[in-house]
């Protein structure tokens, strides 16, 4: 983008809206957002990892539940009778971030040496083993009925409901995690299109879209793949630290496998090896039940549960589900590929400022299991 274009100005337009809306809007519009910067965050790592890697994984909701959980037992300080070792909520978040990229780490010698479906059904076992612990050490995660989660501190402010006047309005809780919300999806957003549009990202794509060819130009297939399952992890933990911050209570039964199915149903939606993509993705499908849920008295066939008619979240689901076959039929490059198209040129793909790859099967048969 060139300085004076269009895309600037819009931009800068819509940065300077994002600042302004806690001055104006509701708790359940604010909440609402803070959703969506959550799952835009998560949906960048599992994009980095299956959009422009060409690895499937099942077990996104797993990570999100290590630094959600990780950051809960980092800032308690036990006074609930779990465990926690008090620290300062800055230090553990950032050390929730970093357990997700450990456990991400452990498994990476898999997900270095796998692919495909083989890949996909090994993650799926990250899920049955993260819901057997969750629901089970109750020292450490409160079992069924979760654990509160400690508000954040950072620079002597404190991300609770304590009011703070800014130009005679009240901020409380969601009102200061919105400004810190879009620090961090600012920074994943910009980290990612450093990684796609550098040396690492031409590496990935090419992994992706010819896994022996890639070898064959000495990329550190193995090595790649696994590094790339790490800083995914990463991502889905942070996303679960904001995530908690926001719910202000984690509950086992949230990060299950039908989490890691909206992930994947994000990223296709989105756009799969496209950041913008990513966040447009996780944005619809997050913002999705709520508005359902909203305006279910106003909505034909949508009521609340019990009531005879079909729920907002089973609505969500198959509305983004719908979605996620006509974007594979009609649009394989997804919303992304939808905005980089030019106006009065409809068969033209993407502009040369923002390249979208669309993954493609290779015509030959390559062993599943073997590194490279």
């Amino acid at each position: 983008m060139r300085a004076g274009s269009p895309a600037v100005y819009a931009g800068a337009a819509a940065c300077l809206v994002l600042l302004v809306l806690p001055f104006y809007l509701d708790r359940f519009w604010l909440q609402a957002g803070l959703f969506a910067m959550a799952a835009a965050l998560g949906a960048i790592g599992i994009n980095l990892l299956t959009g422009a890697t060409g690895q499937l994984s099942m077990g996104h909701a797993f990570f999100l539940a290590v630094g959600a959980y990780g950051y809960c037992a980092f800032a308690g300080d036990g006074t609930d009778g779990l465990a926690g070792l008090g620290l300062p909520g800055w230090l553990a978040a950032v050390l929730a971030v970093a357990l997700s990229g450990v456990a991400g780490g452990v498994f990476s010698p898999i997900a270095g040496r796998l692919r495909g479906a083989y890949l996909g059904i090994a993650t799926l076992a990250l899920i049955f083993i993260g819901q057997h612990l969750l629901f089970n050490a109750h020292d450490l995660t409160g079992g069924y009925n979760g654990r509160a989660v400690p508000p954040l501190s950072l620079f002597g402010l404190t991300f609770d409901d304590t009011e703070l006047l800014v130009a005679q309005v009240p901020f409380g809780a969601v009102e200061k995690l919105w400004y810190l919300g879009l620090v961090l999806l600012l920074g994943g957003v910009l980290f990612a299109r450093g990684v796609l549009l550098g040396r690492p990202g031409r590496a990935m794509n090419a992994i992706r879209d010819h896994r022996i060819a890639a070898g064959v130009m000495g990329i550190p297939v193995a090595r790649y793949r696994g590094a790339v399952f790490v800083l995914s992890s990463m991502y889905a933990g942070l996303a679960g630290v904001l995530l908690a911050l926001v719910f202000q209570r984690t509950v086992p039964e949230y990060f299950g496998m039908a989490l890691s199915l909206e992930y994947l149903a994000m990223i296709v939606i989105g756009g799969l090896g496209s950041v913008a993509g990513a966040v447009a993705g996780g944005v619809f499908v997050s913002l999705l039940p709520q508005l359902l849920n909203r305006y279910s008295d106003a909505l034909p066939l949508v009521s609340a549960p019990g009531t005879g008619g079909i729920a907002p979240g089973e609505a969500a689901r198959y509305l983004y589900g719908a979605a996620v076959v006509a974007v594979v039929l009609f649009l394989p490059g997804g919303l992304a590929r939808l905005a980089a198209r030019r106006p009065g040129k409809p068969g033209r793909g993407s502009s040369p400022e923002t390249p979208i790859h669309t993954p493609h099967t290779p015509t030959t048969t390559e062993p599943s299991g073997e590194a490279r």
